[in-house]
């Protein structure tokens, strides 16, 4: 019996400090990884040098504006300009060239637009090709694959009776049509952008609803790239954008007018160039060196307050080399303008 009852006593005190050793272990377990992660974010290792592997990158193609000044003041939700990353990926844009089956490809692909495959000539790489029953117009670059559609409203006026579609169903329709033809970007997926238009004499005026609405104009951006979002040289409006009526894509009366300026991101070339400071980006805007993107409703002289400081790309809606970072300024009344972000020393002419 005392010998069963020892085996007993012992057992038990087997499993107690086993338990006990099992707790210590996990315990100490989490408070060495707390300690690690407040090491690391007191202590953070320094990051990666930049590869800059394309050398010197080209200026970024902002379109030529008439200068405006305004009276920039900062005021930020975090009281004051955001600590950006040292380091931003710039992305290899691949550039298409004509060859002796360019015409041929956009034959093809005016075919699976809708049109006739029967071009006319309007320059060296620009055709233009016609719908077989209807007073619509294909306009294409056979080697950048830049398009635009065009519809004479004063020749047929019947899509203006039908109630155009909603946002949501007209960028359906157009990815679908797109998709149809081949020519749906993988990366096209970012915000979806929409307008409501009315005729009003020879004009198109923004109207306060669909059901005011003669036409939808849908808009398709970018999708976001290293979680930095896609902004064209109006931000207000994407790059490829298509007019449309009630009536269905599928015979072309839908689509009013098309603008197609697309130009692919390769996702799997890119290098890291190191990035200016808010700080300094904020110098070269007040300075009067940043691009305004956008000033809003606001007049010249005005004073503007920035709201907010981010990093973004910039899509210029252009054949160019690289897909490069900026830095974007919001501000009150829907200013925004845009400094290039990598450092000035990795800027050639």
């Amino acid at each position: 019996m005392t010998t069963l009852t020892q085996a007993a006593i012992t057992t038990r005190k087997i499993v107690r400090y086993s338990i006990f050793f099992v707790i210590f272990l996990i315990i100490g377990r989490l408070l060495l990884n707390a300690g690690i992660k407040l090491y690391l974010k007191v202590f953070p290792p320094a990051p990666p040098p930049p590869t800059v592997k394309y050398g010197k990158l080209p200026v970024l193609p902002f379109p030529q504006k008439d200068k405006v000044n305004f009276s920039l003041t900062l005021e930020t939700a975090e009281g004051g300009l955001p600590t950006l990353p040292t380091t931003v990926k710039v992305y290899y844009m691949p550039k298409r060239s004509a060859n002796l089956l360019s015409l041929d490809e956009a034959r093809q692909k005016a075919s699976a637009l809708g049109f006739l495959p029967q071009e006319q000539t309007v320059s060296e790489t620009t055709y233009k090709f016609n719908s077989k029953d209807i007073p619509s117009t294909l306009t294409m670059n056979i080697v950048t694959g830049v398009f635009s559609i065009n519809y004479d409203l004063k020749v047929d006026p019947s899509p203006l009776q039908v109630r155009p579609p909603s946002p949501e169903v007209g960028s359906a329709g157009v990815q679908a049509y797109l998709t149809s033809a081949g020519l749906f970007p993988a990366d096209l997926t970012g915000p979806i952008g929409h307008e409501y238009l009315k005729v009003n004499g020879d004009k198109l005026i923004p109207a306060l609803s669909l059901s005011d609405a003669n036409l939808t104009e849908v808009q398709l951006f970018r999708k976001n790239y290293d979680d930095y979002p896609s902004l064209t040289a109006d931000p207000t409006k994407a790059n490829v954008w298509f007019l449309l009526s009630g009536t269905s894509l599928n015979s072309n009366k839908g689509i009013i007018a098309a603008e197609f300026h697309y130009f692919p991101v390769d996702e799997t070339q890119f290098s890291t160039y190191p990035i200016k400071t808010a700080q300094a980006a904020w110098d070269e805007l007040v300075a009067g060196k940043g691009y305004l993107a956008d000033q809003g409703t606001n007049k010249e002289n005005d004073q503007v307050k920035i709201r907010k400081v981010y990093l973004a790309y910039y899509d210029a809606g252009e054949a160019i080399d690289f897909y490069q970072p900026i830095i974007v300024f919001e501000g009150d009344n829907n200013f925004m303008a845009y400094v290039p972000a990598v450092t000035s020393g990795y800027y050639g002419q």
